[in-house]
């Protein structure tokens, strides 16, 4: 039985360190929320499954290469043939502003059906299952999938996360509003930054009005500021690690899966903030949506000096 299982897209990626209209070199790997934290925890030593669907295309195999040589379980990765396999690119047209661009409407993630996602969870019922706002814009069936694969975790007692992650090129705030908010009984964590609450309620206090719906926890990100975890109990926060920062884009997704990591742990909310702290604070120190990200043996080393050398 897994810890964790995620649900949603993973893309290809291609990264350039100028305009790509200019053309040149570009690197190939792989992007996508879910699939990043599945890479995530499955670093930090838990047993995580992804289920998604890909094109039966060469992207799609590196798709399912990369999740499988980082330990992730793809038994529930879908091939199909009636669509492509998404895919992102990263350019930069300035210094330090990074430009993406998508290829990915009705590519097949958008496909992703409820009864998959209920066999997966019926089949090997994880700890956590863990969903971001990006699925549900994909598609009227992906959204269909993400709401149900919600209430039949919930209801089995599965803790139930969502990261809110909003796209404004997927869908505008209202449009998300609606397909997010029915999914609030049946979730235990938030992961959310302070500009995408309203998008969850409109009540003026709303880390208050989300955990009166029986929410456990509401955990707030903002960057630099630092993170904060609301529940019941109170507030906690944890500034941000002082780290050179060369590429912040995974940084989020780097936080949830240090979380959920701690949680899976029971480890305090203080400990969970920190274990989430450290783990962005590494992805944002080197390009790629994941590639940085720390194993367990690796979260002391932030500890460190800088300069120091490891002999």
């Amino acid at each position: 039985m897994p810890d964790v299982l995620t649900i949603g897209e993973a893309m290809v990626s291609l990264r350039s360190s100028r305009a790509l209209r200019l053309g040149g070199d570009v690197h190939l790997s792989i992007a996508g929320s879910e699939s990043n934290v599945a890479i995530g925890l499955a670093r930090l030593g838990h047993d995580v499954a992804w289920l998604g669907a890909v094109g039966n295309d060469e992207p799609g195999h590196l798709i399912q290469r990369t999740l499988r040589a980082e330990n992730v379980d793809t038994t529930h990765l879908r091939f199909t043939d009636a669509s492509f396999t998404a895919f992102i690119a990263f350019d930069q047209p300035a210094h330090d502003i990074t430009r993406v661009s998508y290829h990915r409407r009705g590519s097949a993630a958008s496909t992703l059906t409820a009864a998959e996602c209920v066999a997966a969870l019926e089949a090997a019922p994880p700890r956590i299952l863990h969903v971001t706002g990006i699925t549900p814009a994909l598609s009227a069936t992906a959204r269909e999938a993400t709401l149900t694969a919600v209430q039949t975790a919930s209801a089995a007692g599965i803790h139930v996360s969502l990261d809110v992650n909003y796209r404004a090129r997927l869908w505008s705030r209202p449009e998300a509003a609606i397909a997010l908010r029915p999914l609030l009984p049946h979730l235990t964590t938030i992961f959310a930054s302070d500009d995408e609450l309203d998008i969850l309620t409109d009540a003026p206090n709303p880390t208050a009005a989300l955990l009166s719906t029986g929410i456990k926890e509401v955990v707030i990100t903002a960057g630099s500021k630092g993170a904060w975890t609301h529940t019941e109990s109170g507030t906690i926060h944890h500034p941000a690690l002082s780290v050179t920062v060369v590429d912040s884009i995974g940084a989020g997704d780097a936080f949830v899966s240090g979380y959920l990591s701690a949680t899976l742990d029971n480890l305090t909310p203080e400990a969970r903030l920190s274990r989430a702290t450290t783990s962005g604070a590494f992805c944002v120190g080197t390009h790629g949506d994941w590639e940085s990200l720390p194993t367990r043996a690796d979260l002391p080393l932030l500890e460190t000096p800088n300069g120091t050398a490891l002999r």
